[in-house]
Order: C-alpha cells, then structure tokens, then sequence
C-alpha cells in the first residue's frame, strides 16, 4: 500500500466469481494454427474445473489460464475428431504422473465423459474405397482409446513407474462411455435424429446433460449443457443445423456455439462448401439459433474463417448479430466470461 493510503481509501479486490467460463482454446479444425491454440474450453464453479474438449495445447493453456489441475472435476469430450483430443491424454501422462514447480498434479482419478463406438464407419466421401486403419477396431470409442494410449505409451510409463515411483497412469482416468438412450433411435447412419437431453452426469456443483448433433458422418457428436445453482452453460460441440440445438440450450446464460466462414474463400469448390456446411453453422446464420435457444449470451468458439488470418473481429460480430439482440462474444484464446 503506498505511504499515506488507508484500508478505506484502497480499492476493493474482486469477489473470486462462482461460476466463469474459461476459453483455452478456439480454434476450430486439426490444421495448426500460429496465433490460435486448438478447441478446449474450461467451466469452473465455486473453485472446481471442468475440462470441455481437450485440443491442442489444452493443457499448457490450462495453466496458463491459473488454472490448477488439483481442481479439475471432469473432462468431457464432444466426439472423437483429433482436433478435440489432441492434448486429451495429456493431463493424465503430464499432469498426473509427477507434480510441476507449484506442486500441482491430478488429485486422483478424474471422470471422464465421451463417446462411445460408433458401430460403423461412412462410406468414402463422393465413391470408391479408403484404407482402413486398425481394421480389427476401426471406429473406437472414449474407452479404448484411453487404454490404446496406455498402450502405446507402456515404455515410457513402465520406466518412470520404476525409477520415479509416479503413479499408475491407469487408476487416473476414470472413463465413462455415454450410452445414447434407445428411444432416440441413432446409429452411425442416423446420427442425430430429433430427441429430448438426457442426464450425464451429476455432483454436488453441475448436472450436465446431453443431446445428439449433426456433425457429418461422426457418430456420436454429443452437446453438452451445464446447470449450475448460479446459472447455464450450453457447448454446441461441431453441429451443422439442428432443432437439437434450441431444444437443449432452452434459456441457458450462456451458448457457446461453433461457428465458420466460407464466403470470400476463393479455394472452395461448391461441392467441397457444401460438404463442410454438412459438419458446421455459418458464422452469418448462428444468431438465429441463439434467439431460438432464448440463449442470454452468445459465445462464439471453434472457430475458422476459410479466408485465413487474422480474424476480422468486428465483422464476425456483426455477422453473429444478425437475427439476435444479445450481447455477443468472438471468443479468444484464454479469455474469461463471468457469469455469476
């Protein structure tokens, strides 16, 4: 405090908030970008953290942002793109095996929600044949991928297990597959047909629900929402157009949603266009799902502009605001968003 200041006189501190949205990263698609690290979004409640796709970089942004790994509650992946998962099995290997300068490591196994098998694979994307690969188990879900990255990472584990005494890396993860309700009637040849949310998950901060999307051929492509005593939180995961959207988001404070722009690129082809709008919302059609959603704030993430770098900011904004009269948001890389 400087010489003559009083406790009267001094600024307030911030009340720490109860429920922040935290975007590590927003970049939409596996191609790396230099000046966005990849999708992930953090969603803490009264001091606990819940992982929200966990794509490149995940876990330096999550640092980055003071966040600590000993208050993550949960990780919860929307589907199984690499651009979703690239940094997944990161906070186990990295962050789980041996506390960093500050003493921070995972406080014990950490739920983990994602999807499950999708039974079958598309057929190759405008005729004949694509290489298959692992073709004993060529569409994994959440589960086996986790025990293939044990797997694969056995040396390094087994090495470290004897000469460090780290933890068991497999006793970190606590992986749930999410089983689709039957009614819903989805496979990977009906991947998101019209249903009501279902319950994923409940503790004593959240109750996250989920509902199918349409995200090209993936199967499952989940969304998630977040219900918390201080208000909602809505990821729309990768969608294209789907009334699933609204149904889910209904009144929530926040939706976070994915977002592209494909006019203005001169490289698209009208086919190619066409088969990414079958996998994402235009960036000038998303204000009318946030209006449908009766959503408080939209929240723009996952985001790629097919013309390249850098991000005209104010003219996605006003693209986003077309057909909707909240505030909106073009999400940055570890930009906080408090909601209560």
């Amino acid at each position: 405090m400087a010489a003559g200041a009083s406790a009267a006189t001094a600024a307030p501190r911030k009340k720490p908030a109860h429920l922040e949205l935290v975007l590590l990263g927003t970049k939409a698609g596996p191609p790396i970008d230099p000046l966005r690290t990849g999708i992930a979004s953090a969603l803490v409640v009264d001091g606990a953290t819940y992982v929200i796709d966990c794509g490149r970089s995940a876990t330096t942004q999550y640092l980055r942002a003071g966040l600590t790994f000993k208050s993550l509650k949960g990780i919860f992946v929307t589907h199984l793109h690499a651009d979703h998962i690239a940094d997944y099995y990161n906070f186990f290997l990295l962050a789980g095996s041996v506390p960093n300068q500050e003493g921070d490591s995972l406080p014990g196994p950490i739920p983990v929600y994602g999807p499950g098998a999708a039974g079958g694979l598309p057929p190759t994307f405008g005729g004949g044949t694509s290489p298959t690969i692992n073709p004993d188990s060529p569409t994994p879900g959440i589960a086996e991928l986790t025990d293939d990255c044990h797997n694969a990472y056995a040396y390094s584990s087994n090495v470290f297990l004897r000469d460090m005494g780290i933890r068991d890396i497999r006793e970190l993860a606590d992986v749930h597959e999410i089983a689709v309700p039957s009614s819903a009637g989805a496979t990977f040849e009906n991947t998101a047909p019209q249903m009501a949310p279902f319950v994923v998950m409940e503790d004593e901060n959240v109750r996250v629900s989920a509902i199918l999307v349409p995200h090209g051929p993936v199967f499952p492509a989940f969304a998630f929402r977040f219900d918390t005593k201080y208000g909602s939180v809505t990821f729309s995961g990768d969608t294209t157009y789907t009334p699933n959207i609204p149904r889910l988001a209904r009144d929530t404070d926040v939706l976070v949603h994915e977002a592209i722009n494909v006019r203005g690129w001169r490289n698209g082809t009208p086919v190619f266009v066409d088969h990414l709008l079958q996998s994402h919302v235009e960036v000038q059609k998303v204000g009318p799902i946030a209006r449908q959603s009766r959503a408080r704030h939209l929240v723009l993430s996952h985001i790629s502009d097919l013309r390249g770098n850098p991000l005209p900011v104010a003219q996605w904004r006003k693209w986003a605001r077309g057909g909707y009269h909240g505030p909106v948001t073009i999400g940055e890389d570890l930009q906080r968003i408090r909601i209560a």
